[in-house]
């Protein structure tokens, strides 16, 4: 189940070529290099850097597991999801140990972090379940949510890869502030995509999140606009039946629910950068988390 999600094989365990992007592991050593240029020269820190990046993709496949059961996905990475393949009792488990396996992985202060990001990834999953039959959530509650649900992971990534390349504290702790506001942009962006983005790219249907009516950033942004787009959405929300994805996507853009994730996730980008600087990188490893940023970041939607 867990090679079938990774996209090794197919659900007979055939193999096949479907992996996801890795982006949590490759920033993990993306930040080890920035700290330590001889990383791959040093057996033992290499060792260190990779347990880590690996601790952190399976923690990340624990939590998408887990998501697809809870939102009731059909599909991730352009096929079936393993609950669908396999039943939702048998991907919870199989998430179960992912998540038992990345514990094993890392010891010390790492565990800590790690264990850490696991708590609050799960809080702000629990409040994302929440926030479907909340009256009331806020933009600043959104916001919260969402660096729990993902930028907590990637600030974690980020942290652990520059602790095992030897990083101090207060270093290691810019590489965590840099994922974290990385990780922010990139939920806005898969927010985005959520509604405008192109079937084909990202593996789910036109306007999934609508269809669901799923509060995310955007349609919390237009529904607490305080507009007559917003308030015309709030209704189909509200509504019984099936909802007009269509209809639904041009009021939270008339609402400004668009316009205002964009901005923000440019500007938790910058943030970002503006973290990474003051860690004061390695020039090869800061031009691997450029390159890095621009792909989380400058997705089609």
């Amino acid at each position: 189940m867990v090679g079938y999600h990774a996209g090794w094989w197919d659900a007979q365990g055939a193999p096949v070529a479907m992996e996801g992007k890795a982006v949590r592991p490759a920033l993990t050593l993306a930040c080890a290099r920035s700290v330590c240029a001889g990383v791959a020269a040093d057996s033992v820190l290499a060792d260190s850097v990779l347990v880590a990046a690996v601790a952190v993709e399976m923690v990340h496949d624990f939590s998408l597991l887990h998501d697809d059961v809870i939102d009731g996905d059909d599909t991730r990475r352009h096929r079936a999801t393993v609950w669908k393949v396999f039943g939702a009792d048998q991907a919870i488990l199989a998430g179960d140990v992912l998540l038992a396996l990345a514990a094993r992985q890392v010891s010390g202060a790492s565990a800590r972090v790690l264990a850490d990001a696991v708590v609050e990834l799960c809080v702000g999953q629990s409040a994302d379940v929440a926030f479907a039959d909340g009256d009331v959530v806020t933009v600043a509650d959104c916001l919260a949510m969402a660096v729990g649900k993902t930028g907590a992971l990637l600030g974690a990534a980020c942290q652990l890869g520059a602790l095992a390349a030897g990083a101090d504290s207060g270093t290691a702790l810019l590489y965590r502030t840099f994922g974290r506001e990385t990780g922010l942009a990139f939920q806005l962006i898969d927010d985005l995509l959520g509604i405008w983005g192109d079937p084909a790219v990202t593996g789910k249907p036109a306007g999934a999140d609508l269809a669901s009516r799923k509060r995310s950033l955007p349609v919390v942004a237009a529904l607490t606009s305080g507009t007559p787009a917003g308030s015309e959405l709030a209704a189909l929300y509200g509504a019984a039946g099936a909802l007009d994805v269509s209809r639904a996507a041009c009021l939270v853009e008339a609402a400004g629910g668009r316009d205002w994730a964009q901005t923000e996730a440019a500007q938790r980008t910058q943030n970002a950068l503006h973290a990474l600087t003051a860690a004061r990188p390695l020039p090869s490893g800061a031009a691997d988390l450029q390159v890095l940023t621009d792909l989380i970041t400058r997705r089609d939607y």
